[in-house]
């Protein structure tokens, strides 16, 4: 043998000994190292889970009653795993069922196929969980179609008929609150990739209010059949089953009875403006949308909320249409999937006073002084008007909130600007009272109720102004070379190109009339309705800033106290205990002799309140009536917001009046407590209680 053949049968030697010992080292890491986790991916190979979904907890009002439920309903669900079997792969079923359900066997192919699956229809259409799981393709099934259906098995293998519970919003008391309440939704691909809770694909999630909020709570724990199967995917039997466990119940604070009159109240008044009946806005109203809000004035805790317009909740149970989701957040039905309460944005107009008198005295005004309310002021070359150009000649701050002179307060916002230095601001404006006490009142912050898609609103200062120009001086200056060629209407496209040349040169100068304007609640200002609510609490209750809580407590299903909620302060307001009883005063005015004063002055119980009608460019006025209640010893805070509703008083006031008859038992000219919706004319302090049989029992008194 030469020395080449030698040479090459060694390197065959080593390259098979080094291929044994690969092999060998393989099998000993497989076999010896991870041989516990194959065995276990081996023995799962061989089950298969399938999921029975936890029933839904309840949201319950503060009195135990059912906001958000689960009913019954017969279910006709199909076992892909035993209809495959069939001669035909089951399609002989699929037809048979569609005419049974009278639907169109198309759309029950849909609801069979897997998502993710070649051509399978796009979720919640097709199926998103375990293909050994029976799948759900009929609701609400009539007890004929049922029996029909049961009684002849030879006729639909892998088809069962029975009772299953899906949600339900049963309206107690006539309630909608569907904002509040939130709905549920199937999970997303990528929900499920990012979940460390646990979530599977077959799961409904809260998809908006405290359905979304609290959906660890409600959920529940879902329970699990393992089953047995062979090489073919065929079930051979059950491994092991653990049993689900039903989610907690959520207590509110909300009152089901007050939430009902508020909404009714709302929606009675947009109707009301719409119709010409309140203030004539050149025939009627557009009054396009609303809110209304109750709360304890003395914890911050929600007792009615609302937002028109609304929908019914119930239309997400069991999937909705495009047709259905595209009228909810369509702008030619007003957007009513839009909550406007906390997360609508809109100008607070003359309810915004009563922060800029806390201004005005930082900045070094007299309250006890006399303030001219003429019917026009001018701020350089531009004249603001009196709302209805009224005159009152030398008066107080407080007389001027009680008739709502705007020209005192765009007064006391001038001045203000000129002390801070005016377009030279002194100390880079950091004497900016008005922008600073708003802020310290909680606006352009969130008040951090426990619902989500809050809204912060917007405080515009001279910070803001000067970082804005800055962003878009370029814009400005091109625009001002170039005009607006694409604007059709020559005087618009002329008034335009003359602000951007405007705006090119000193559009970060923060001007007197931005602050004239703010201290009334107009221009670039915006708040929710529920930051007011929060501002007109403090104010009621000597100062704390609560933070709007909905839910008061989880309880088990068995009525264990699992958690409460205590209320929450966030801060005080920057007043003294003067400047508050002197805004206090002057709210209490409003009712009796002021703009509120045709609906309060002679109510059986003391109401302080302040009117706001804001000014909106080609829009209707935006209606406020912002209140409390009774005046010396506050309980509630009582807010109405119209949208394009006209005035405050002729509008919003209205509902809130009878937001208060239903509270205290108003009739005629007496209170009765208990005439009032709520039982014992009070807000219970205790908890519902839960019985051993599952019944729901008041909190005792």
């Amino acid at each position: 043998m030469s020395d080449r053949s030698r040479l090459r049968l060694l390197v065959l030697q080593v390259l098979a000994l080094s291929l044994m010992l690969t092999l060998f080292t393989r099998l000993f890491f497989l076999q010896v190292v991870n041989g516990d986790q194959y065995q276990k991916a081996a023995a799962n190979n061989r089950t298969r889970e399938v999921v029975t979904p936890a029933v839904r907890g309840l949201i319950l009002d503060s009195q135990g009653r059912v906001l958000a439920g689960n009913r019954t309903t017969i279910v006709v669900s199909v076992d892909r795993s035993v209809i495959k079997k069939q001669k035909d792969r089951g399609q002989g079923v699929i037809t048979r069922l569609a005419k049974t359900l009278n639907v169109k066997v198309t759309g029950l192919r849909g609801a069979l196929t897997l998502c993710g699956t070649k051509g399978a229809a796009k979720p919640p259409v097709c199926w998103n969980g375990s293909p050994y799981q029976p799948i759900p393709v009929a609701k609400d099934v009539s007890t004929d179609v049922a029996l029909s259906i049961m009684e002849r098995r030879e006729l639909f293998p892998g088809v069962t008929a029975e009772l299953s519970t899906i949600r339900n919003y049963p309206s107690v008391s006539g309630v909608n609150a569907a904002h509040v309440l939130g709905y549920l939704g199937p999970i997303t691909e990528k929900e499920l990739q990012a979940d460390t809770s646990g979530l599977l694909r077959t799961d409904l999630v809260g998809r908006a209010g405290l359905e979304d909020t609290y959906d660890s709570y409600l959920r529940g724990v879902p329970g699990f059949t393992t089953l047995a199967v062979d090489n073919s995917g065929s079930v051979t039997g059950t491994a092991s089953t653990t049993d689900s466990v039903p989610g907690d119940y959520l207590v509110t604070n909300i009152d089901a009875k007050v939430q009902a009159v508020a909404e009714k109240a709302l929606a009675t008044q947009i109707q009301a403006a719409r119709a010409g009946k309140t203030y004539k806005c050149g025939g009627g109203c557009r009054a396009d949308s609303g809110s209304v809000i109750v709360l304890n004035a003395r914890t911050g805790a929600v007792v009615a909320m609302a937002s028109y317009p609304t929908y019914d909740p119930s239309v997400w149970v069991g999937g909705i249409s495009q047709k259905q989701y595209s009228s909810l957040t369509s702008a030619k039905s007003n957007t009513p999937l839009l909550t406007r309460a906390w997360s609508g944005e809109y100008i607070p107009a003359s309810t915004f006073k009563v922060i800029s008198t806390s201004a005005a005295v930082r900045a070094g005004e007299n309250l006890n002084g006399l303030y001219d309310c003429s019917k026009q002021y001018k701020v350089g070359n531009l004249t603001k008007q009196n709302f209805e150009s009224e005159a009152f000649g030398p008066i107080s701050i407080e007389r001027a909130i009680e008739v709502s002179c705007n020209t005192v307060f765009y007064g006391l916002g001038y001045d203000a600007w000129v002390r801070d230095g005016g377009i030279t601001p002194k100390g880079g404006g950091a004497d900016e009272w008005f922008v600073r006490t708003a802020r310290d009142f909680g606006l352009g912050s969130l008040t951090n109720v426990d619902l989500p898609s809050e809204s912060a609103g917007r405080i515009v200062g001279r910070a803001d102004v000067l970082k804005r120009w800055k962003e878009n001086k370029g814009i400005y200056c091109k625009r001002a070379k170039n005009g607006y060629p694409e604007v059709r209407d020559r005087t618009r496209a002329k008034f335009l190109t003359e602000l951007a040349k405007e705006n090119c040169v000193d559009g970060g100068t923060y001007k007197g009339g931005y602050a004239a304007d703010f201290a009334i609640g107009q221009g670039e200002t915006a708040v929710t309705p529920l930051q007011m609510a929060t501002i007109y609490a403090a104010i009621a209750n000597g100062g704390t800033l609560w933070q709007p809580q909905v839910a008061k407590a989880v309880l088990s299903p068995t009525g264990k106290v699992l958690k409460t909620f205590q209320p929450k302060a966030q801060g005080k307001l920057p007043d003294s205990a003067a400047t508050l009883g002197y805004i206090q005063r002057a709210l209490r005015g409003v009712a009796t002799v002021g703009t509120g004063s045709n609906l309060f002055k002679d109510f059986p119980v003391a109401v302080s309140a302040k009117t706001g009608s804001g000014q909106v460019t080609g829009k209707d006025d935006t209606s406020w009536f912002d209140s409390y209640a009774p005046s010396n010893n506050p309980q509630y805070v009582v807010v109405m917001m119209v949208s394009q509703g006209g005035t405050g008083a002729g509008t919003s006031g209205p509902g809130v009046k009878k937001i208060y008859e239903a509270l205290f038992g108003v009739n005629g000219k007496t209170a009765n407590p208990a005439k009032s919706v709520l039982p014992g004319g009070r807000l219970p302090t205790g908890l519902p209680s839960i019985r051993s049989t599952g019944t729901i029992v008041g909190p005792s008194r």
